[in-house]
């Protein structure tokens, strides 16, 4: 007899946007392929909804509100008990507020240093960096019942390069990605490019920093080599780059990072938590301090100036993403991790 599968629910209360919520969807879609069942319940979200169901995918939908919200626990509860998963994820706090104990394996996908007291009725946790995962059993959770199973993104390698229409063909062009907030520190970046003449910058995103950022732009006085076009189509954009830059203050991972690996382009990121667990400085991306806009400079100039480290660079991050962060290596491990959990794993061998 053939190997059960497990079957598992992956429970997302998140926002719109955010990288979280769109390694969610990718993770749903990519099991989906494989031929795992997989139910994703969702905070309502039209246009979450269309994604997943364009996949072929019959998300649940759920209110997932405040404190005063007493309808989403017992809803879920029975729609878990309905489709009967395996095993269920659940995604950051306000998921694991609501997930319930039941017949199946309860388990928080963690992916940053979140307040642990939310996942006390989780049986396991997973986190999507050894340094996450080394933190959680720091805090006194049990080695075997802590994971690291990390991100994986699409190869974007095969993906047009489209380079903005206003930069100019001569100019060398640097990329940032991600929400407009603080932790991403696109406040030191901007600063950076005073000390990067002729070199033009993309920040794709949207969030609440947009008009700090724009101001700060116009006093540093380089608004006029700073598009902000709001959330893009990345692929084209990491493609088209000379550099690809995460500046950011806090990382738990980024993203971004393995984006930048995925397409062979040069990496330059601030030494915070993810990055420097993902770059070897001058081996596969350059690290720059934290908060260090001159750094981040001088690192920025250093790829942009010397095409043979940026070639070297750029492969190394290449090779690492085929072996630990492409879908397939991932996808193996998610279900080793589901099967090693699962309730049923002693009839699953």
């Amino acid at each position: 007899m053939s190997a059960l599968r497990p079957r598992v629910a992956h429970v997302m209360a998140g926002a719109a946007h955010g990288g979280a919520e769109m390694f969610f969807e990718r993770l749903c879609l990519e099991q989906k392929k494989t031929g795992l069942e997989v139910l994703p319940v969702i905070r309502r979200n039209g246009d979450r909804r269309a994604r997943l169901e364009a996949g072929g995918l019959a998300p649940a939908e759920l209110g997932f509100g405040g404190r005063l919200d007493l309808l989403t626990a017992p809803r879920l509860r029975r729609v878990l008990r309905q489709s009967a998963p395996d095993v269920v994820v659940t995604w950051m706090n306000r998921a694991a507020r609501f997930s319930p104990e039941g017949d199946w394996t309860l388990a928080g996908r963690l992916g940053g240093f979140y307040d642990l007291s939310w996942y006390r009725r989780c049986a396991h946790l997973v986190g999507n960096t050894k340094g996450l995962v080394s933190w959680m059993r720091a805090q006194g959770w049990p080695e075997d019942r802590v994971h690291y199973v990390p991100n994986f993104a699409y190869d974007i390698r095969p993906v047009s390069p489209e380079r903005p229409d206003s930069i100019p063909r001569e100019a060398p062009f640097i990329l940032a990605l991600g929400r407009l907030h603080p932790n991403k520190a696109f406040d030191v970046l901007i600063r950076a490019m005073a000390y990067l003449p002729s070199v033009y910058l993309v920040i794709a995103g949207e969030g609440p920093e947009r008009g700090s950022l724009e101001d700060l732009a116009r006093r540093t006085g380089v608004a006029d080599r700073v598009l902000m076009p709001g959330w893009a189509a990345s692929a084209p954009l990491i493609r088209a780059c000379d550099v690809l830059v995460c500046p950011s203050r806090h990382e738990p991972l980024g993203n971004v990072v393995i984006e930048g690996f995925s397409a062979g382009v040069p990496v330059v990121a601030a030494a915070s938590q993810g990055p420097s667990e993902l770059i070897v400085s001058g081996e596969n991306g350059l690290l720059a301090p934290v908060e260090d806009e001159r750094g981040l400079a001088d690192r920025i100039s250093q790829a942009l100036g010397d095409q043979d480290l940026a070639r070297r660079i750029g492969a190394a991050g290449r090779a690492v993403y085929e072996q630990d962060f492409a879908p397939e290596p991932v996808l193996a491990a998610w279900e080793r991790f589901l099967s090693d959990v699962s309730p049923d794993r002693g009839r699953r061998g």
